[in-house]
């Protein structure tokens, strides 16, 4: 599809000083500007997407301030302001006093056909997240949400700082039919999001910078209410989202759980873990990487729970071509947070070895042995547990002896060895570090979970009244670990047909 961009850069041209308006036409970089930046006492810079442009060697006044503030609207609590039926805005800095001492005026524009790269998600109904660095495209592609779904549903945009829709009582056309609610003061974003649904009966809320406790609180509140929610928040990946102690809880918050010491054993943890809270406000999460290319997390509840596991699961890769098509990539495996993941050296101990796997040979340092042999059982791996590093392909440790660099450690690392570091003495850890080593690929990987998520709701189903459930053929391995997970339960479990069609089934006594 081709991109339509419109932008009035003439209305903000118009509010700069005269001899700045000139150099900015002699530049002819119009597509390009970014914003214009003027501080009291410094020259005046235009930033572009391929550089920095001086306007003048003369330094700005307080005339040059002045003669721009008089010419836009007024300046809200967050010190924006904008041009009446435009996008673009304009922020200001203030000294102690009050007083206005820089501005920043950042074109605003409407790209039309740029929610193509993720317009099957947006018109699923699913509720959608998108988390981007600031300028890379955030509001743009939340703006044309509103007017793709505007055009079959009841849609309200809570325009906090009026960048969605622009300045002024008539909202800009690029939202469509979608209708604006304006947001008196930013502390109160959270009353109006509950006041549109209560209110205007939308089946879908637009919402922009999703920044405070209250706001994700109103969000959550959308969400069960059945009302489908498309909104931008600070951060650039799930990684960071979960760490914002302010804003987790929109994929479900994280909580630290004690568990009894039949459970810590059965799962083969320690007996405090983290676990997530509730199910997320927002089903998928979409990071812009940059203005052509976007990450997808389809389900963003699995996405969490492997995060707080220490796994990697897939994410889906979507991207512009030269030609302006999208194209989408084969899953790549996104990063595991650097507290659970084992440490990867620079060089695999699968750097040498062919495409059909060969045995592993592991020196495990402080680290149970039975519990390694289980999780490369589970995964079907090759591994070979020896007593001498220098007999060893790989080593692993805990993160604890890492920290000491005793010298089976040393010795490693001065043969060339590969050390994988493990945060603790768990399957967990032990089956994402042997990925790492074999290099798994993600459907592999992800192959485990999602047998033992069959279980688990087989499970469910056999406890709250079903005779029994009959689970999907798997590997001796990955069969055992079903078993164990059945008996936990006080269930019965067998395994029947032939291999590779062998499976288990579940049922009461």
């Amino acid at each position: 599809m081709q991109l339509k961009i419109t932008d009035d850069l003439a209305a903000l041209l118009n509010v700069l000083p005269g001899q700045l308006r000139d150099a900015l036409q002699q530049a002819n970089q119009g597509d390009n500007l970014l914003e214009v930046v003027l501080d009291l006492g410094r020259k005046p810079e235009a930033r572009f997407t391929n550089g920095e442009l001086t306007l003048s060697d003369t330094e700005v006044d307080g005339d040059d301030i002045d003669y721009v503030v008089e010419r836009i609207g007024q300046f809200t609590e967050d010190n924006r302001a904008g041009i009446e039926r435009t996008l673009h805005r304009i922020s200001a800095i203030r000294n102690r006093q009050g007083d206005i001492v820089g501005l920043t005026c950042r074109v605003g524009r409407a790209v039309y056909g740029t929610i193509d790269i993720i317009q099957d998600i947006v018109e699923s109904g699913q509720n959608i997240l998108l988390l981007g660095r600031p300028g890379v495209g955030k509001t743009t592609l939340l703006r044309e949400a509103a007017r793709v779904l505007a055009e079959n549903r009841r849609v309200i945009v809570v325009d906090t700082s009026n960048e969605i829709a622009g300045d002024g009582d008539i909202p800009h056309p690029a939202i469509g039919r979608a209708r604006r609610m304006q947001v008196a003061t930013p502390s109160f974003q959270h009353e109006v999001m509950i006041e549109a649904v209560e209110n205007h009966m939308p089946e879908v809320v637009i919402i922009d910078e999703i920044g405070r406790e209250l706001e994700a609180e109103a969000a959550r509140t959308i969400a069960e209410r059945g009302v489908q929610l498309v909104g931008t928040a600070h951060g650039n990946t799930l990684d960071n989202l979960l760490m914002n102690p302010t804003l987790c809880d929109l994929v479900g918050g994280i909580d630290s759980v004690t568990l009894s010491d039949e459970e810590a054993r059965r799962r083969g943890t320690q007996k405090t873990v983290l676990e997530r809270r509730a199910p997320p406000t927002f089903d998928v999460l979409v990071e812009l990487q940059d203005r052509q290319t976007v990450a997808i997390h389809q389900d963003v509840a699995r996405a969490v729970d492997a995060f707080l596991r220490g796994r990697s699961l897939p994410t889906e890769i979507r991207y512009r071509d030269e030609q302006g098509r999208v194209q989408v990539e084969v899953a790549t495996v996104s990063k595991a947070p650097p507290a659970e993941a084992p440490r990867k050296p620079e060089k695999s101990a699968l750097d040498e070895l062919p495409p059909a796997r060969q045995a592993i040979r592991i020196y495990p340092y402080g680290v149970s042995q039975n519990r390694l042999r289980q999780a490369a059982n589970g995964l079907h791996l090759p591994v070979q547990l020896v007593n001498n590093v220098q007999q060893s392909d790989a080593l692993m440790t805990l993160k604890s002896f890492y920290r000491k660099r005793p010298q089976p450690v040393m010795e490693a690392e001065r043969l060339g060895i590969p050390v994988y570091v493990l945060r603790s003495n768990t399957l967990t850890q032990m089956e994402s570090s042997l990925a790492d080593i074999f290099a798994l690929s993600p459907q592999e990987t992800d192959t485990f979970s999602a047998a033992m998520r069959e279980t688990q709701e087989a499970i469910r189903k056999v406890m709250t009244g079903a005779r029994s459930v009959e689970l999907s053929p798997q590997v001796a391995g990955i069969r055992r670990y079903q078993h164990e997970l059945a008996r936990s339960f006080n269930l019965i479990s067998h395994s029947r047909g032939r291999d590779p069609q062998r499976r288990v089934r579940i049922y009461r006594e």
